[in-house]
């Protein structure tokens, strides 16, 4: 079995975070495995985790009435999956579904909040790097929704 610390200092998304903190953040980390068509995470359901996806692919979707399944993002190898575990109610906006077999490091949200709770440090550098990645996703569905909705015209 890989090491948790070194597979987390390596990660893109901490990069720049001390020694100390990766260690932290160790203590909150599991590895996981899902194949393809599994879902990681299902809109309106508990948000306990979030992911570093260490290898494979996974379909951001939302559901549109009449429509069904609308992709809004991929998200790759070195990418962070889910944001929801850090806002109450702690409740997932989007489905993401894996379409090939995707590794991931599982991170405990619960975990994470109540050791920024104790180190305000962490939790600042924490929440500089998920506002980045809220931001993203934010400009993401707004582009997805004029593409989906600018093809009509009011009269």
């Amino acid at each position: 079995m890989e090491n948790l610390e070194r597979i987390l200092s390596a990660h893109p998304f901490l990069s720049g975070m001390t020694a100390q903190q990766i260690e932290v953040l160790v203590g909150c980390a599991s590895n996981a495995v899902f194949k393809p068509g599994e879902f990681i995470i299902r809109e309106g359901q508990p948000a306990d985790h979030f992911y570093f996806i260490r290898h494979g692919l996974v379909q951001i979707e939302t559901h549109i009435p009449q429509r069904g399944a609308l992709i809004i993002r991929t998200r790759h190898e070195g990418e962070v999956l889910g944001w929801s575990w850090m806002i109450p109610p702690y409740r997932w906006h989007f489905d993401a579904r894996v379409s090939e077999l995707t590794r991931v490091i599982a991170m405990d949200g619960k975990c994470l909040r109540d050791k920024c709770d104790r180190d305000h440090d962490l939790g600042y550098e924490i929440m500089k790097r998920f506002s980045l990645i809220i931001a993203e996703r934010l400009e993401a569905t707004r582009l997805q929704l004029m593409d989906v909705y600018g093809n009509s015209t009011t009269k």
